[in-house]
């Protein structure tokens, strides 16, 4: 179950959530460089310190810091919420060196709220919710021209725009789009410097590009059933990489690349890199990876 991928340091650094793999991959290769194992389920993860040797990751109900040389794990933040159907999900850190990190609800009873909501945990580690509401966030990431927190409610297809006030807050809640015409809900997203939104639609195998009025101006068939996030990278972060499910425990496909991460070329946009996080690892919860 690919998921999460941040080009950093050189290298494709991704998660196998449902394994509790975190890898990094040779990007001209696709050979494991480095593989730490944490307990599954995995939702997403940021690095955090300029040293580019501690991560952030979401974990099933927690956020918790992995210095990748111990591998030490440590518990920064729960969120309030408990379920067994309930678990965090896609996340990404902000420039003010936060983690911003949505919950995923599923299955769910007709007509059941779905519980968890949108997280911020800030640099002295309070967690704050952002919003709620949301059956299966995903695709966390911020437009380079207005600066606002785009966030993809899977669920629901459809992709939310926020104000980032000055404290972290949310505000002005607005539709950016909806992909029900598109066969797909939303899963990870990524900007281009232009403001372009490329979203990886993981029920049809293709990549979505849209403008920043939300119009649909490429489509980009994939060879593998259900793609599930993607990255810039690579020399001028102009490389797209794209993760992708074989076995999600909800999605199952046995075609040679499904589960594969592919490196697209020659696309024409660049992306940029991501921000990262100053979060402070207290001495707390201190257990092994198993």
């Amino acid at each position: 179950m690919g998921e999460s991928p941040v080009w950093h340091g050189g290298r494709l650094w991704l998660l196998d959530c449902r394994a509790g793999l975190v890898l990094a991959l040779d990007p001209d290769t696709g050979a494991v460089a480095a593989r730490h194992p944490v307990p599954p389920p995995l939702g997403s993860f940021a690095f955090n310190g300029d040293d580019g040797a501690g991560i952030v990751l979401a974990l099933k109900e927690e956020i918790a810091a992995l210095d990748l040389r111990s591998g030490q794990l440590r518990t920064l933040a729960r969120i309030e919420a408990s379920h067994p159907q309930l678990r965090l999900n896609d996340g990404t850190a902000l420039a003010d060196g936060s983690f911003v990190v949505g919950t995923m609800h599923v299955p769910r009873e007709p007509g059941e709220v779905p519980l968890g909501g949108l997280y911020r945990l800030d640099p002295q580690l309070h967690l704050h919710k952002l919003d709620d509401g949301l059956g299966i966030s995903n695709g966390p990431c911020v437009s380079p021209l207005d600066g606002r927190l785009h966030v993809a409610d899977s669920s629901e297809r459809v992709v939310y725009s926020y104000r980032i006030e000055a404290d972290g807050r949310l505000a002005d809640k607005r539709v950016f789009l909806r992909t029900e015409a598109y066969g797909s809900g939303p899963d990870g997203c990524a900007f281009d410097t232009a403001g372009g939104l490329w979203m990886a639609l993981v029920r049809v195998g293709a990549l979505a590009r849209f403008d920043p009025q939300g119009r649909l101006t490429h489509r980009i068939d994939l060879p593998v059933t259900h793609p599930s996030a993607l990255c810039f990278g690579g020399p001028g972060m102009a490389d797209l990489f794209v993760t992708s499910i074989s076995d999600s425990g909800r999605l199952q496909a046995t075609g040679p690349l499904d589960g594969a991460v592919l490196k697209l070329s020659g696309l024409g946009f660049a992306g940029m890199a991501r921000p990262v996080c100053q979060l402070r690892s207290p001495d707390i919860d201190r257990r092994p990876p198993s």
